[in-house]
């Protein structure tokens, strides 16, 4: 049976650079930093001062959500659901005249709230069974995101939930899509969120030195991907949603196609439990794998959206996994981390940065990475500080005619702890 071919129909974004697709992108072109410094109590003793929230302006959670629903919900839930409304509102789907039963539900975190875990804890130690919380467990269970976007919207398809570290959004997509080349659905609303930022957590990745705390004073200048004076990721919450479908069927309900996912590749490490290999092997071999699914030659690749934390081994490995997979064609390629602008969303990442990678093939606009005033690689082609347009002829048009249509291809990455690797072949629609 010919592989079936899966479009992107819908966004929905919740982001540190605003709630919402097109204010997200705006801000992300224009070279806007999401990134403030931390808030509320608990910090005072902890070295990282910085973090990078939801918009509260932006969120009006009340307006959203009953009380007794945020009572309910983690906030990574609701931030699913926000997203997950955004993303179908997009695409079209009119859910009272399409066969639910067809469409599906990945949707992954990271981790959960350690802090409220913590409260619940110190809840029933000092007051007891009857002051302990009756939505503990749907506040703290991975699929719970998943489950309440499942139900709020009646899709009776597959409903699975991914938690792979920081490569959950991205392996949430591509199981969707791996769902509908199968054949078990139609149409996945598939990707990750992730609200975590709290003193715990802070603490957590603060003690195994990941977080930055050089630029406790400049927040705005914190992440910087590829940068000589990156010093660790900053943390970030959010969600990033996306309508996937088979081609047909967005076809014959005139969808507005906004990408196509070609391929979808993985791996592991095997190497260290947090850190990449030096030659960045599980990279090379997770990229290699999405190219071999697409059926693309390393050649047609011209834009790299990178996991590139702004961790001082993880930014380098990733440059020599690409060097060493595409060969003199790496300085040709657009290469960008988004995270320069956005922090580090954790399980959210991958499918927020995905969203962007779409955005990129489609309007031929490639995002910048901000705060990269000085490359630790100045033979690749690393797009620094401002956005640039998609190159007139790209590498692999080169023989076209003119009157053929330019065809867009990126490359997305995320990797995990754990050594979880996985990367998506995304570009633009064309009808073929």
């Amino acid at each position: 049976m010919a592989s079936r071919r899966v479009v992107i129909t819908g966004l929905g974004i919740v982001s540190p650079l605003g709630v919402g697709v097109n204010r997200s992108w705006d801000n992300l072109i224009n070279g806007i930093s999401g990134i403030t410094l931390i808030k509320g109590p608990g910090y005072d003793n902890l070295p990282c001062k910085v973090a990078a929230y939801v918009p509260e302006d932006q969120l009006q959670l009340e307006g959203k959500f009953s009380p007794a629903e945020v009572r309910k919900m983690s906030t990574s839930t609701l931030y699913a659901l926000i997203a997950a409304d955004e993303a179908i509102k997009s695409s079209q789907l009119n859910l009272e005249t399409v066969d639910r039963s067809r469409i599906g539900v990945t949707i992954g975190n990271g981790m959960c709230n350690v802090d409220d875990i913590y409260e619940q804890v110190k809840v029933f130690k000092d007051r007891g069974y009857n002051r302990f919380n009756p939505h503990f467990l749907t506040r703290i269970l991975i699929n719970m995101p998943a489950g309440f976007v499942s139900i709020h919207f009646g899709l009776k398809g597959p409903n699975h939930c991914v938690s792979t570290a920081c490569t959950t959004g991205l392996h949430a997509l591509g199981d969707g899509f791996n769902f509908i080349q199968k054949g078990s659905a139609d149409v996945m609303i598939s990707g990750g969120t992730e609200a975590v930022i709290g003193p715990s957590s802070v603490a957590a990745f603060s003690r195994i030195r990941a977080l930055t705390c050089d630029f406790n004073d400049s927040p705005s200048r914190a992440s910087r991907p590829f940068d000589a004076h990156r010093s660790g990721f900053v943390m970030g919450e959010g969600a990033g949603l996306m309508v996937i479908e088979e081609l047909n069927h967005a076809k014959n309900r005139g969808a507005t196609i906004y990408g196509e996912i070609l391929g979808y590749g993985l791996s592991g490490d095997a190497f260290h439990i947090t850190s990449p290999p030096d030659d960045g092997s599980g990279a090379h071999d997770c990229m290699r794998s999405a190219l071999i699914d697409a059926s693309i030659d390393p050649s047609e690749i011209n834009h790299i959206n990178c996991h590139a934390t702004s961790t001082p081994q993880g930014d380098i490995a990733e440059l020599t996994a690409i060097k060493r997979l595409f060969g003199p064609h790496a300085n040709q390629i657009a290469i960008t981390s988004t995270k320069g602008a956005t922090g580090h969303l954790l399980g959210a990442a991958g499918s927020v940065e995905a969203i962007f990678t779409c955005l990129a093939v489609n309007k031929g606009l490639i995002p910048p990475t901000i705060n990269l005033d000085n490359p630790i690689d100045t033979e690749l082609n690393l797009v620094a500080n401002k956005s640039i347009k998609w190159p007139k002829k790209p590498i692999n048009q080169t023989n076209s005619t003119s009157n053929q249509p330019t065809r867009r291809i990126a490359l997305t990455n995320s990797f995990g702890f754990g050594g979880t690797n996985g990367s998506l072949v995304i570009s633009n629609f064309i009808n073929s």
